[in-house]
């Protein structure tokens, strides 16, 4: 009789899959060369996870589930910061040099999944990303039809001035057009 997966042991395996891809992305990934890496056999893999598309899909879950709380664990979240400034203190906590490599893998991510490489494993954080923020817009007092639509702008200038800046370099001219970005939210927020 095969034994049954330990959650625990599978929830430590999924993070120690999560830090990989964070090091060596996502468009090359290869169950033999993930389980050198993590010291394991091909076999350890497949006791936890079916086949590669299994491993996928729950990795992509994990990774989203690593983001949400980041994300919620960030000063103000829970309080009376405008948004923002939660816009501003996300940012300057994604392009942390040690929190680069996670904002590179989810941009890659969108990449594969524009490309239709993904289908069926793309992580909530991106479907439903528009949602997550209106949460916030929310809860900050705007209506749920404006606040999809502005999340949804919002969320759209986030994701290319953070591309902008992981292309150029171009700190600087970007975090101006940021902190435009934040002032409009912020006016938004105080018109709804």
């Amino acid at each position: 009789m095969a034994r049954t997966a330990d959650p625990h042991r599978r929830a430590e395996l999924l993070d120690q899959i999560v830090d990989y891809l964070t090091g060596h992305g996502l468009s090359t990934l290869s169950m033999r060369p993930l389980a050198q890496h993590l010291g394991k056999s091909t076999r350890v893999l497949t006791h936890h996870f079916a086949d590669k598309e299994a491993l996928l899909s729950a990795t992509m879950e994990r990774l989203d589930e690593r983001h949400r709380a980041w994300l919620r664990s960030l000063p103000g979240w829970m309080g009376s910061d405008s948004v923002g400034t939660i816009i501003r203190r996300t940012w300057d906590w994604q392009t942390q040099e040690e929190n680069l490599p996670i904002a590179r893998l989810i941009h890659e991510i969108e990449g594969l999944a524009a490309a239709g490489k993904l289908a069926g494993h793309v992580p909530r954080l991106l479907a439903d990303r528009s949602e997550f923020v209106a949460g916030l817009l929310c809860e900050r007092g705007m209506p749920q039809a404006d606040a999809l639509r502005i999340s949804t702008l919002a969320n759209s200038a986030y994701t290319g001035l953070q591309i902008d800046f992981l292309t150029t370099g171009d700190r600087e001219r970007v975090e101006a057009a940021l902190d435009q970005l934040c002032t409009l939210v912020d006016g938004w927020v105080a018109s709804a």
